[in-house]
């Protein structure tokens, strides 16, 4: 028998420890033995996937006090964060760094033994009088090139029973796993708990990474983006992973596109907050593979992806069924849902922009609220928090993807980088090629805060890849690994930019609706396969008019007027080079070690604007532009 079996006798029941002697793996064992000795529950409760045991999770998670199910619709309940831990706190965020290393500048970060007895100092003794739960998971399919072990102890049935819904279970894949595997771990506590099962100490929150034994470490807060290890804390250690292994763990959504005659094509897309991420992967008629995080393979030579999870944590203010049917109408029927920090009055939920007027009363995250209620600064507290949220499976979706568990994943035939760009860049472009479109349109991608015509400072945030918050290595590497990845495969999947947002630039209106979006989707998904010419243009290839005015019909059923098209696809010289600009300082400031490729392809895109600005002018029309196959 193992030596630490040997050890967990007194510390769990027989029932939970028997349990534990399927599970082979000493790392393991050691893992839970050492958070039960520190942490001090009253109880530990090993779940091993059964029906009976998620059921207890579910159960506990209502008979706690964390979740209520006080809701008119059945299978639905809602829990608190507490007005204090409404979303990551990049502050408290902080990787553990052994002496003699550093990571880049940029990332939170505190000497690994200092840190590590900090966080162990508030973890000791964090479980007295609650029951540690112990979650077995994979990241990716499990059985799949794809699949990361991880495991998560917890006091939390809110937090055990979110990842029943978000995450794949790893229980039999824990018995089978071989002493040498790679297994993310996450230990938390919520810490001490008010009458309300919300964490007190929110001042003593710490979440703290620590890559070099692939642990997350998380304590005083609920909010799942923070006690859910898996999320983008786990993505910050697969990035590592994937960079030593030589693949892609992306924040990716991935929609399935269908084409001409029964044609199926998947696309991936990196969106930063707000700039239209959850409502592309939610087009009606698509179906959708993943909303947030991908893992991206070269297998056969091919370009596969599988999503990183099961479910949803979504944001869910705006959603309307005018906007978000599919979700609206999910949200709205009976099925296992859990609803945080929203309104909560007359046995239903509320959040703001449902596109229905919200009471005046009812509890929220701040208690029992009204209308003006304001908070300890004099801040106005919202009835439903801006960041609140609804954690659901994948599968209850109507549109989710039938290939949601393929072991192989899918064929990734093309990547888009979304961002908010009123002045620049045009509503969908083609890079010229994979290193040209992951450099201008993935580096260089880009969110302007407000609009205005006269170009301040600070009005502009590049977010590489919609991931450079949760980088943990260089972004120099990081786009290295993209370059060397796109080396191995036979056909590259094509790179697109896309942007919702553009502008007139004389009276501020936007120039498409928010549903066009999925005409530039069903456009690309034509390119996919080149069955659509292009136009080539200084900053990438863009639709044909006729093209659009076919798709326009098919998918939104209007005319789409050419002056609308040439508005749209007018290349603005002077803000693009600007844009380029603006890149160009970042990438200088920001990244010391960017290959050679990315100053390359800016100064050359740039050398292009020039040319045509040379030619025709500032703003050049589309059709100045010649068609290429």
């Amino acid at each position: 028998m193992s030596e630490y079996l040997k050890k967990f006798k007194g510390l769990v029941s027989e029932e939970n420890l028997k349990k534990l002697e399927k599970i082979k793996n000493e790392n393991v064992l050691k893992f839970i033995y050492d958070s039960i000795k520190l942490c001090k529950p009253s109880d530990v409760f090993i779940c091993d996937d059964s029906p009976d045991d998620i059921l207890h999770i579910k159960n506990m998670a209502i008979v706690s006090g964390e979740e209520s199910a006080a809701l008119l619709i059945p299978g639905h309940t809602f829990h608190f964060d507490g007005i204090n831990d409404q979303g990551r706190d990049r502050k408290v965020t902080k990787f553990l760094v052994p002496k003699g290393e550093k990571l880049p500048e940029a990332l939170n970060q505190i000497e690994r033994e200092e840190g590590l007895k900090e966080i162990l100092s508030l973890l000791k003794g964090s479980m007295k009088g609650k029951t540690m739960i112990v979650r077995f998971l994979t990241l990716g399919v499990p059985d799949s090139v794809f699949a990361i072990p991880c495991m998560e102890c917890t006091d939390s049935w809110y937090v055990a029973h979110s990842v029943s819904l978000l995450y794949n279970k790893g229980f039999k894949t824990f018995t089978n796993l071989k002493e040498d595997e790679e297994i993310f771990y996450t230990l938390h506590s919520a810490g001490k708990l008010d009458e309300r099962k919300i964490s007190i100490d929110y001042d003593k929150k710490r979440v703290y990474i620590d890559y070099t034994k692939n642990t997350v470490y998380s304590v005083n807060t609920q909010y799942a983006g923070n006690s859910i290890g898996f999320k983008k804390l786990a993505l910050r250690l697969a990035i590592r992973k994937a960079a030593r292994e030589g693949w892609l763990a992306e924040h990716f959504m991935i929609v399935g596109v269908k084409g001409p005659n029964g044609r199926k094509t998947y696309l991936a897309g990196a969106f930063p907050s707000g700039c239209g991420k959850t409502s592309t992967a939610m087009l009606e008629g698509e179906t959708i593979l993943a909303d947030d995080l991908a893992y991206v393979r070269e297998i056969n030579g091919e370009c596969r992806a599988c999503n990183v999870e099961c479910g949803i944590f979504g944001i869910i203010r705006d959603v309307n069924p005018e906007d978000d049917p599919l979700i609206y109408k999910t949200l709205t029927s009976p099925g296992e849902i859990i609803f945080t920090n929203v309104l909560v009055k007359d046995g239903r939920v509320w959040w703001t922009g449902m596109g229905k007027e919200l009471p005046e009363e009812g509890i929220n995250y701040s208690g029992k609220w009204y209308k003006g209620k304001k908070d300890e600064n004099g801040k106005e507290i919202l009835p439903s928090h801006k960041n609140a949220r609804y954690t659901l499976l994948l599968s209850s979706l109507e549109n989710c993807d039938e290939n949601l568990y393929n072991k192989n994943g899918v064929l990734l035939s093309g990547i888009m980088y979304g961002g908010r760009d009123y002045k620049g860049y045009v509503p969908v472009q083609e890079g010229f090629d994979y290193v040209h479109g992951i450099i201008v349109y993935g580096v260089g991608l880009e969110t302007e805060t407000t609009f205005a015509i006269v170009e301040e400072e600070g009005k502009y945030e590049i977010n590489v890849m919609s991931i450079q918050d949760f980088l943990s290595i260089s972004i120099g590497d990081y786009i290295r690994n993209y370059i060397e990845f796109g080396k191995k495969l036979k056909k590259k999947p094509l790179i697109f930019g896309v942007n919702y947002f553009l502008r007139d630039l004389k009276t501020e209106e936007f120039l498409n609706e928010r549903r066009d979006k999925h005409v530039w989707l069903k456009w690309m998904e034509l390119r996919c396969h080149n069955d659509v010419k292009v136009r080539k243009t200084p900053t990438g290839l863009i639709p044909l008019y006729e093209d659009l005015k076919i798709l326009f019909k098919d998918v939104r059923g209007k005319d789409y007027k050419k002056e609308d098209y040439i508005k749209q696809f007018t290349i603005r010289v002077n803000e693009n080079i600007k844009k380029l600009s603006r890149v160009k300082r970042f990438v200088e400031e920001k990244i010391p070690d960017a290959p050679e490729e990315v100053h390359k392809i800016i100064d050359d895109q740039r050398e292009r604007l020039l040319k045509a600005k040379e030619r025709f002018g500032d703003y050049i029309e589309p059709e100045k532009f010649e068609i290429i196959s």
